[in-house]
């Protein structure tokens, strides 16, 4: 794993959440280390956002990124319209970005959310 430490780290923006949301946010970015244990990570606290890739470009190596909201996590990822979802989990109407929201830790570990990732890492490889 690398971390770009030049915004910031984890745990500002894990300070963000509330209790039960920090929970999730340590669960999904454990997923994704378990997942993609060579996984790049940018974290931007004034965006609440922690961001995972294949390298350090947000636009073409990264993947997925969690975002702080005051009642959920968003599991966004930046490629999301390329994804296979069967159980219609994901959101959004942009152009390319899809996310799902995360309100408790039953939530985060549900084997569709690992299925994403999985088709998000294969689909920025190449990019690597």
């Amino acid at each position: 794993m690398a971390i770009n430490q030049t915004h910031g780290e984890f745990k500002d923006v894990l300070a963000m959440a509330s209790p039960d949301l920090r929970s999730v946010c340590e669960s999904l970015t454990d997923l994704v280390s378990s997942l993609h244990p060579e996984f790049f990570q940018v974290v931007w606290p004034r965006q609440r956002i922690v961001s995972f890739g294949v390298g350090p470009k947000k636009a073409t190596q990264h993947y997925a990124y969690i975002s702080v909201h005051a009642s959920h996590v968003n599991l966004g990822f930046y490629h999301g319209t390329s994804l296979t979802d069967p159980d219609n989990l994901l959101e959004g109407t942009g152009k390319s970005l899809r996310h799902i929201k995360i309100r408790d830790l039953a939530a985060a570990v549900r084997p569709q959310i690992s299925e994403l990732l999985l088709q998000a890492v294969a689909d920025r490889k190449p990019y690597e």
